[in-house]
């Protein structure tokens, strides 16, 4: 994958996070420190800023490749996946789109959260054909 695609991919990710948290902080729920006293899921999930970070920096000097980058998207899928989805959900799809008035509001917010998982599937897979064609050729 080029690094333009790449910086665009994260960036787009890294954009829909911050809006998925502060989407948190509208809501009222589900959230941890700094905004409350509680850790949690959503207190760790603030981590993803800095690994973006230090990982683009990473990246730049050559430190790191496609194999890196598919780790923390299909990571942050498989986060998001396990908190919000299926029958073990701890913040399901109710507590998002319940929680608004409109209603439309909170099923535009569910829409966003989907739309993060799937930039981020897209973007692991697209990283582990690259993985995967570096290793092919050397």
């Amino acid at each position: 994958m080029r690094p333009r695609t790449l910086y665009l991919l994260t960036g787009l990710a890294a954009a829909m996070a911050l809006g998925h948290h502060l989407d948190h902080a509208i809501r009222g729920n589900h959230i941890g420190w700094p905004l409350s006293d509680e850790v949690n899921a959503f207190t760790f999930s603030l981590g993803i800023y800095p690994v973006i970070a230090v990982g683009l920096w990473l990246y730049r000097s050559g430190r790191v490749g496609p194999g890196f980058w598919a780790l923390v998207s299909g990571g942050g899928a498989l986060f998001l996946s396990v908190i919000h989805f299926g029958p073990a959900a701890l913040e399901p799809p109710h507590d998002i789109i319940g929680m608004y008035r409109p209603p439309i509001v909170g099923w535009l917010a569910f829409g966003w959260l989907v739309g993060l998982v799937l930039v981020l599937v897209i973007t692991c897979l697209l990283e582990l054909r690259a993985w995967h064609a570096a290793r092919r050729g050397a």
